[in-house]
């Protein structure tokens, strides 16, 4: 197995951004590093399958009613 080379990133973001980063962390028993991780691989999963003219919904277990999560 290869270790692939690590890059820093600095990233400001505002209060309220890290005050969802900082929830999100406990919430989960994940670092901010996890979570910023885990967000990309999400968003790059989405991406990919909205390029394919796939479309997001949520879906209500109990009324089965769906909403369709719109991107830009």
């Amino acid at each position: 197995m290869t270790t692939a080379a690590k890059k820093t990133l600095t990233l400001v973001l505002s209060d309220v951004e890290m005050e969802v980063l900082d929830a999100l962390s406990s919430d989960k028993s994940l670092s901010k590093t996890a979570v910023l991780r885990q967000a990309l691989r999400l968003y790059q999963t989405v991406d990919i399958r909205q390029q394919r003219g796939e479309k997001l919904f949520f879906e209500n277990e109990k009324s089965k009613e769906k909403a369709e999560l719109m991107l830009l």
